[in-house]
């Protein structure tokens, strides 16, 4: 059985530094792949939910407004940080649970209520097995419709210089 401890964020407040770790039992007369501590940080988790929302049908984008727009000139910027598979992701993490908040873009035309709730499913389901955390809620802000005429989305135009 393997047992979940909090490890202490070296930033304050809970910040995105804080991780989970899970500790197995220890001793010569363990198996091997037990034996040890393994630590999961929130931005893991992020990442895994970010990744599930993404690959549900509908989901146009993650993210409010203005995430959405420094994101955008983000990854404009050469060699900047792209990041952006956690971004509109926020997660809390404890012992043995974790509860997320997700903004998303829904495209237009896809039913808001079942998007939501494939949404659900998918993030839960990657986050418990990849894991091994309980999701005890997934908490969805539509932020927005993709109308297929938006231009804030559409490919940057090609630069002057190649």
């Amino acid at each position: 059985m393997t047992d979940t401890t909090d490890r202490p964020s070296t930033e304050q407040n809970g910040s995105p530094g804080t991780a989970t770790m899970l500790k197995g039992p220890t001793g010569a007369g363990t198996s091997p792949e037990t034996r040890g501590k393994t630590t999961i940080a929130d931005g893991v988790v992020t990442k895994i939910a970010g990744t599930a929302a993404r690959e549900v049908p509908g989901i146009h984008n993650l993210g409010a407004g203005m995430t959405r727009a420094f994101g955008a000139v983000r990854e404009r910027v050469p060699g900047a940080d792209t990041g952006g598979v956690g971004r509109g992701v926020k997660v809390e993490v404890g012992e043995r649970q974790a509860a997320l908040d997700i903004d998303v873009v829904v495209e237009y035309g896809y039913p808001i209520v079942d998007v939501a709730a494939e949404v659900r499913v998918n993030v839960i389901s990657a986050v418990e097995r990849m894991t091994g955390l309980e999701v005890v809620e997934v908490n969805l802000v539509i932020d927005d419709v993709n109308l297929p005429d938006d231009e804030d989305d559409t490919e940057p135009a090609e630069g002057r210089v190649q």
